[in-house]
C-alpha cells in the first residue's frame, strides 16, 4: 500500500514523501525515509476528516510538535507544519489561529489560551512553565505521560465494568423472557388441568400473565424509566448527591477517594515539575477534585498560606494517606515535591488496579451466581406444579 508521509530530515527541514510498504509500522523503515522523523503519515485511499465540527485531537498534536521540536524546528515552523498536513480540518483553523497570535507577538501560551475547547488550563500552564524554563519539549513529553496515565486508569476502569454490566443486561433479557413468553404457556397447561398453582407458583404465575397481558405497557414505560434516568444522571445535582451517597458506603467511599487522589496527585506534580508554584498549581487542580475533597483542599491551601507544609495540611486535610504523606515529607526536604508527588500517583495507580482486578475476581462470579439462582428458581417454580401433577396421576 502507498502512503503519505511527511517527515523531517537534519539540513533539509520537512519533506512530503510518497512512500510504498505493506504495512503503517514499516513506514518507518524504507529506505527513502532514513535518518528522518517520521511526523504523520496517511494511506493514500483514506479520506481525511474534514469536519468541521469534530473536537480538537490534543494528543496527537502533541505528539506531532514533540516531534517536529525533537527534529530541530521551531515553534512556528511546526505549527505551520501541522497546519499545512490539515487543511480544511477544525485542526487546521485552531492552528492558524495560533499562527496568527505568535506573529502579533503574543506568547504560545497567551496563544492557547484563546481556544479553550481545545487546550485545558493544565495545558496551558505547562507550556506557560516551559516558557519559562525554555524546554518545550520536556514540558510536551511530561503531559504525554500525564495524558497516558489517565487514559490507562480510566480503560481499566471501563473494561473491568463492561463484563458485568453485559451480564446483568442478558440475565434480565433471559428473565423477562421466561416471566412474559414461558411462564404464560405453562400456565395454559395447568388451566386445561384445572388444578391451580399453590405457594410461589402461583405467585410466579401472576407475575408472568400480568407481564404477558402488558407487555406493550410495560416496554414503554422500561424505556421511559431509562430515559428518565439517564437524563436525571446528566443533572449535575444528582450526580453530586449520588457521589455524596457513594462516599458514605463503608469500603466503596475510601476506593473512589483513592482514585480521585491519584488524579489529584498526578497533576500537581506534573504542574510542580514545570516549575508552577505551589499555591497555584493546588489552586489549579481543584476542579478535577470532588466536592467531598475540595473543601479539604481549600483548608489545606489556607494552612500552607500560614506556613505549613503540605505534607501535614495535606495529612490534617484528609488528602492524604500515611504512606503517601511520609513520601510527600521527604520530596518537601529533598526539593523534589513534584517528582515525589508523581511517585505518590504512581503507587495509588498500583493500589487502584490491584483493587479493580479484586474486585472483578470477586464481583463477576457472585453476578453469576445471583443471575443463576433467579432463572433456577423461575424454572423451578414452573416444573413443581409439573412434579404435583405427575405424582397425582401415579
Amino acid at each position: 500500500m502507498d502512503y503519505e508521509v511527511m517527515a523531517v530530515f537534519p539540513g533539509r527541514g520537512v519533506s512530503r514523501l510518497l512512500v510504498a510498504a505493506e504495512s503503517p509500522d514499516l513506514v518507518a523503515a524504507a529506505p527513502a525515509l532514513q535518518g528522518g522523523v517520521v511526523v504523520s503519515l496517511r494511506a493514500l485511499g483514506q479520506q481525511k476528516s474534514r469536519a468541521r465540527g469534530g473536537k480538537f485531537p490534543l494528543p496527537l498534536f502533541t505528539r506531532q510538535m514533540l516531534s517536529l521540536l525533537k527534529a530541530g524546528l521551531t515553534v512556528v515552523e511546526g505549527l505551520e507544519t501541522l497546519a499545512a498536513q490539515d487543511q480544511g480540518s477544525v485542526t487546521s483553523d485552531v492552528l492558524g489561529s495560533l499562527l496568527a497570535s505568535l506573529r502579533e507577538g503574543q506568547s504560545l501560551s497567551a496563544a492557547l489560551q484563546r481556544h479553550p475547547e481545545a487546550f485545558p488550563d493544565l495545558y496551558v500552564a505547562t507550556v506557560k512553565a516551559s516558557e519559562r524554563t525554555g524546554d518545550m519539549p520536556e514540558a510536551l513529553q511530561r503531559y504525554i505521560v500525564f495524558h497516558e496515565k489517565l487514559a490507562d486508569l480510566k480503560k481499566k476502569i471501563v473494561s473491568a465494568a463492561i463484563y458485568p454490566v453485559l451480564l446483568m443486561s442478558v440475565g434480565a433479557i433471559v428473565t423477562l423472557f421466561l416471566l412474559g413468553y414461558v411462564v404464560p404457556r405453562f400456565a395454559l397447561v395447568f388451566a386445561d388441568s384445572g388444578r391451580d398453582p399453590e405457594g410461589l407458583s402461583s405467585l410466579l404465575f401472576a407475575w408472568g400473565g400480568f407481564i404477558n397481558n402488558h407487555a406493550a405497557g410495560l416496554g414503554v414505560g422500561l424505556l421511559l424509566g431509562i430515559a428518565g434516568v439517564v437524563g436525571l444522571l446528566s443533572l449535575p445535582a444528582v450526580r453530586a448527591a449520588l457521589g455524596r451517597s457513594a462516599w458514605r458506603v463503608p469500603g466503596l467511599g475510601e476506593r473512589i477517594r483513592l482514585v480521585f487522589l491519584a488524579r489529584f496527585y498526578r497533576t500537581s506534580g506534573m504542574l510542580l515539575r514545570a516549575g508552577i508554584p505551589l499555591k497555584t498549581t493546588l489552586g489549579m487542580v481543584a476542579d478535577i477534585l470532588p466536592a467531598a475533597l475540595r473543601d479539604g483542599l481549600q483548608r489545606a491551601i489556607a494552612d500552607i498560606e500560614q506556613g505549613q507544609p503540605f505534607s501535614k495540611a495535606a495529612e490534617r486535610n484528609g488528602l492524604t494517606t500515611p504512606v503517601a504523606m511520609r513520601m510527600i515529607a521527604v520530596g518537601e526536604r529533598s526539593g523534589q515535591l513534584g517528582d515525589m508527588m508523581e511517585a505518590v500517583a504512581t503507587f495509588y495507580d498500583e493500589e487502584i488496579n490491584n483493587l479493580v482486578d479484586t474486585f472483578t475476581r470477586l464481583f463477576e462470579p457472585l453476578l453469576m451466581t445471583i443471575i443463576g439462582g433467579i432463572i433456577g428458581g423461575i424454572v423451578l417454580l414452573l416444573y413443581m406444579p409439573i412434579f404435583e401433577l405427575a405424582g397425582n396421576f401415579q
